[in-house]
């Protein structure tokens, strides 16, 4: 039985622009002469203001409103910003001003463009990249994201010239949390300390298949009272530069270094994953001590990928068969179906033995993921964990969300590079959905840990259910 979250809607039909349908945004604004029923006589400049002002971190809501506006007048709000890279990524949206010629997004539909409707923080979830098969990441949690908002008069494909502008800063290190880079024995990590009097939560942060160290979860975590280590695993540093064999005792290092920590409280740790990172800890806490919550976004209950060995066991990786791939009208690979079953006898050597775990387990489940099943994997896992006596793990599941439930307002990436497939794969998902999702998972990570790690009690502002 599923367990369902409160705040989880069904999707809804959007009316998405390809990125084609920039060209008309790509260059100078231009000029619409007046004519009749023209706004031409009336129009000035607008001011551009956000609610709080100033700089804030990206996992926090904001309200948008444009003042200086002609009453009723049509125009379009276009976001943008530039990754470390220089990867270009947008979004636009068509609005009508209110009688008093201003426009509050919190209260205004979009009227059409890269989303439609009453979405306060759609500029930034429907961002999409210029270039196909990007996902927007953050690399360096010490700077913040650049969003650059401009009104244009009018609509697409007759939007005229710029009205006003400003740039959102949006900052991935919350206020007096500290990074501290971890190289201890074999530990490639970064640790991140919130800045009141601890001791407090600590929690384990591993990404997938990836590689690299990406840090961007654990620092904004840490802004909500947990100390978070964000561990990489390969492909970092002088760490083994593939997966084809993984040792837990690695993990476990990483596990004993976080316990021991002065900041932080015991006696165990949480551990939060997705994807790969989210199986490892499945692996984890069924091998390891000392661990008591685990947060697990779009994982399996199988090994994949290499082999994971801990002192004299070995996890074999699950058979797979490319010829199951699949391909849709874009030329992208659907690898849904690719893994082989577990609960085929010659296979069943690679299920996690969850039933070793101490752990109290939260799934979280994109119900649209096709990365691989995600859904499946979560209810074998709870039925393992009910067979031998272990308590009943929650589940939520979101339906439309897909692959990469990230923290709230990062855009839904459609498709990408994957690194063991080794060409671009969908990960599944609708935008709204999937946008809403993330805000919703954000919420239940925070209260799963504060309630299991002996935190203080979370209080989750309303406009963080609010604000989508």
């Amino acid at each position: 039985m599923l367990a369902s979250s409160p705040a989880v809607l069904r999707a809804s039909g959007l009316c998405l622009r390809s990125p084609k349908s920039w060209a008309w945004l790509s260059g100078p604004a231009k000029v619409r002469p007046g004519g009749p029923g023209s706004w031409a006589p009336a129009r000035k400049a607008a001011t551009v203001t956000l609610e709080p002002a100033g700089r804030c971190s990206w996992d926090e809501p904001v309200r948008i409103l444009v003042r200086g506006l002609a009453p009723g007048q049509r125009v379009t709000l276009r976001a943008s910003l530039r990754d470390e890279k220089g990867a270009l990524f947008r979004a636009h949206a068509r609005y009508r001003a209110d009688a008093r010629g201003e426009l509050d997004l919190t209260r205004a539909p979009a009227l059409g463009g890269s989303f439609a409707g009453l979405e306060p923080m759609g500029l930034l979830w429907a961002l999409e990249p210029e270039r196909p098969l990007l996902r927007l990441v953050k690399r360096d949690v010490q700077t913040p994201f650049a969003v650059e908002l401009e009104v244009l008069d009018g609509h697409a494909p007759e939007a005229g010239r710029l009205l006003g502008r400003t740039v959102h800063e949006r900052r991935f290190l919350p206020p007096g949390v500290r990074r501290e880079p971890v190289r201890a024995g074999r530990v490639r990590a970064a640790l991140f300390l919130p800045p009141e009097p601890g001791p407090f939560p600590g929690i384990v942060d591993i990404f997938g298949a990836g590689g690299g160290l990406l840090e961007y979860r654990a620092s904004l975590l840490a802004g909500k009272g947990f100390v978070v280590m964000a561990l990489a695993y390969y492909n970092y540093e002088d760490l083994p530069k593939s997966m084809e064999t993984l040792h837990l005792e690695y993990f476990e290092e990483a596990v004993n270094y976080l316990r021991n920590h002065p900041q932080v409280k015991g006696p165990g740790v949480g551990l939060l994953g997705i994807s790969k990172g989210a199986e490892l800890c499945l692996s984890m806490a069924s091998f390891l001590k000392g661990i008591t919550a685990v947060v697990m976004i779009n994982g399996s209950v199988v090994n994949v990928g290499g082999a994971l060995h801990y002192k004299d066991e070995t996890l074999p990786p699950i058979g797979l068969d490319p010829s199951r791939i699949k391909v849709t009208k874009d030329g992208l690979a659907d690898i849904l179906d690719v893994l082989n079953s577990p609960l085929e006898e010659s296979n069943q050597k690679s299920i996690i033995p969850v039933e070793r775990a101490e752990s109290t387990f939260l799934f979280l489940v994109g119900q649209d993921d096709h990365n691989w099943k995600s859904e499946f994997y979560a209810n074998e896992a709870s039925k393992l964990l009910q067979a031998n006596g272990k308590e009943k793990p929650q589940i939520i599941c979101y339906p439309g969300a897909g692959h990469y439930i990230e923290p709230p307002y990062f855009p839904m990436c459609r498709a990408s590079l994957h690194t063991l497939v080794g060409r671009p794969v969908i990960w599944g998902g609708e935008p709204r959905a999937h946008a809403m999702a993330q805000v919703d998972a954000w919420k239940q990570i925070q209260i799963f840990f504060h309630k299991h790690l002996g935190g203080e009690k979370v209080t989750i502002p309303p406009k963080l259910e609010s604000f989508i």
